[in-house]
């Protein structure tokens, strides 16, 4: 081997192992954005993160949200919260709906049954359940709020103890948001620290996206008829929050003229009667913040302002329905950081 085919060779061997770390780790550190949707508990789910692996979970999100049904879904028949609202002694309760249930327990008591999981019977009778509304009567309003109170019900060694057998359960107002928390647990079991999941408009962001820009939401701005087309109102920068919305504005009958909202007083059995159209929650989770959005549709705007001066981890929107068509807008200070034009 002649002298110049010697140093061509000794400088080519420094190089590639240079080579093979520049090559052999960009892969790796790459982050790939992944976003699919869905559909799950007759709504939709939207879900975007950024994985090294470029990993699609959709499959295994999808088995979750399933799994999350057989739990605490009210149309599934077979579900354990079916069975429990059916008075089956004999089933089994899953970590699911311990969860839902002791955290809507906690709300319950916080509000002073403004928030109450055992409204079931209730939603029922005014159409807003599994069967067409009833004939609506004071007696019958009076009968069915006595089995409406959650002090009366209680989890002992896996079982639920109800003081009445007739007593059912609805965590329809907690629910979403926690699945929306189970999947964001789910991504970080993998390693993702980056993401925004979205079911039916209950949102959790972790952290910024890789290059530092934030994860944003669209408010909605309450229509004048459920059938008009999603106007977005406001523009929020989301970071390790959970966000929920309740409205009275697309769930709602009229009769007579007269409009009923999906949202029921538990201390008086009928559906709320104010000018309060919407209230968006931030919160530590979306499961809280499903939950208190609609506590606070319940209490109205001046008992929730109140009431949030007791819990500094927690800011809200509250929309309203102004005259002539106008809307009025009450924002806490936390969340009026995050708004974004």
């Amino acid at each position: 081997m002649n002298l110049r085919m010697k140093k061509l060779l000794l400088n080519i061997s420094w190089l590639l192992p240079l080579l093979v770390a520049l090559y052999g780790c960009t892969p790796k550190n790459q982050l790939h954005k992944i976003n699919f949707t869905g559909e799950a508990q007759g709504t939709y789910y939207a879900i975007t993160y950024y994985d090294s692996e470029g990993r699609n979970l959709q499959p295994q999100v999808d088995s979750l949200l399933k799994a999350f049904d057989q739990s605490v879904s009210l149309w599934v028949p077979e579900s354990i919260i079916s069975r429990v609202n059916k008075d089956d002694t004999l089933v089994v309760i899953d970590e699911t709906f311990r969860y839902n249930f002791l955290l809507s327990k906690e709300v319950s008591a916080a509000t002073g049954g403004a928030f109450d999981f055992t409204i079931a019977p209730l939603v029922t009778a005014w159409g807003f359940g599994l069967k067409k509304r009833e004939q609506i009567t004071t007696q019958l309003i009076d009968s069915l709020k006595a089995l409406v109170d959650y002090r009366k019900v209680s989890l002992e060694a896996g079982r639920v103890n109800k003081d009445d057998s007739r007593i059912k359960f609805d965590f329809n107002a907690v629910a979403q948001g926690y699945s929306v928390d189970l999947i964001g647990a789910m991504l970080e079991s993998y390693g993702i620290s980056s993401y925004i999941a979205d079911v039916g408009g209950e949102v959790f962001a972790r952290n910024t996206k890789p290059d530092g820009t934030e994860w944003r939401v669209g408010i909605e701005k309450p229509a004048q008829d459920k059938e008009n087309p999603q106007e977005v109102q406001l523009i929020v920068a989301l970071q390790d929050k959970g966000i929920a919305t309740s409205g009275n504005y697309r769930k709602y009958y009229e009769e007579n003229g007269k409009r009923y909202s999906h949202t029921i007083d538990p201390s008086t059995g009928y559906p709320v009667d104010h000018n309060l159209l919407s209230v968006t929650v931030m919160a530590g989770n979306a499961a809280l913040a499903d939950a208190y959005s609609t506590a606070f549709m319940v209490m109205g705007v001046e008992k929730a302002l109140e009431f949030l001066k007791t819990m500094p981890d927690m800011d809200a929107i509250f929309i309203s329905a102004g005259e002539e068509g106008t809307y009025e807008t009450v924002i806490t200070s936390g969340f009026q950081e995050c708004i974004r034009e």
